[in-house]
């Protein structure tokens, strides 16, 4: 009987395939044979001797030492692609979120008293704030096209957007996969500069450690929506809030001196 120390919640389907005769699956085993994980991070966990491998629901292994355990001849293993189609429903619909301004617009209508007799004329006239944008017609970058990447291509695709893709490691068996109008980048900059929406798809390795900071947060267009459903290491996230804080700054500015404007000299330009 292998004992198998699972550290995560995984879906009962994944479980059954190891069959109750040859298995035994607890959340704590003093001397597993193997551990099961998706997010747990097992770098500064001791892992006992019994251990004879390792295994993730996932694709990143960036939270497990693998040299450490490839030096013990213990084996790594992961599952790309696994949970693709879930990660593509996600970004989606943070990219309506985010061109429709469903959160602002919904913490607007939630702060109104729906008692007041002017609650309805109050929505009619607070939603237009609320508009956005449409996707369609508007470019969405994705960085990584991997077995995510690939999904959210053709899905984008399907809604109308153009897709530019960048991936200096991809593979051939990912480039088949990959619908055919997706336009190639040829450089991270060119895709920052380019698009519309930028998605990121890569692992969290140490050349992809900060891939998005304030340099980079600077080629993007002003009003550019970025979605990291990756590693949170990715993205310099004091860069992001900076770039933040200089275009609200920026936006109170612009609209002070909107408002210096005399109204008749505003209507003849």
């Amino acid at each position: 009987m292998y004992r198998i120390l699972c550290l995560n919640q995984i879906s009962p389907r994944g479980l059954a395939y190891l069959p109750p005769a040859q298995f035994s699956v607890a959340e704590k085993w003093d001397h597993p044979h193997a551990i099961l994980l998706r997010s747990a991070d097992l770098h500064h966990v001791p892992i006992p001797e019994t251990v004879l491998a390792v295994a993730r629901a996932g694709a990143g292994t960036n939270n497990i030492p693998v040299e450490a355990l490839s030096a013990r001849g213990i084996p790594v293993f992961n599952a790309p692609g696994a949970n693709a189609n879930a990660v593509k429903e996600l970004v989606l619909a943070a990219m309506l979120m985010s061109a429709r301004n469903l959160v602002p617009a919904l913490a607007y209508v939630q702060s109104l008293d729906r008692q007041a007799p002017d609650f309805l004329q109050r929505i009619e006239a607070g939603k237009k704030q609320f508009a956005g944008i449409e996707l369609p017609g508007h470019t969405l970058g994705i960085v990584g096209l991997g077995a995510i990447g690939s999904l959210v291509a053709d899905m984008a695709l399907k809604l109308g957007m153009q897709v530019i893709g960048f991936d200096p490691d991809i593979t051939v068996e990912a480039a088949w996969r990959l619908p055919a109008s997706v336009t190639k980048a040829s450089s991270l900059d060119v895709l920052l500069r380019q698009a519309d929406f930028i998605t990121l798809h890569v692992p969290l390795l140490e050349a992809t450690r900060g891939l998005i900071n304030a340099s980079r947060l600077n080629l993007m267009k002003p009003q550019a929506h970025l979605l990291n459903f990756s590693r949170e290491g990715i993205v310099d996230t004091n860069a992001v809030l900076a770039a933040l804080r200089c275009l609200s700054t920026n936006l109170s500015r612009d609209l002070t001196q909107l408002s210096l404007i005399p109204q008749a000299e505003s209507v003849q330009d």
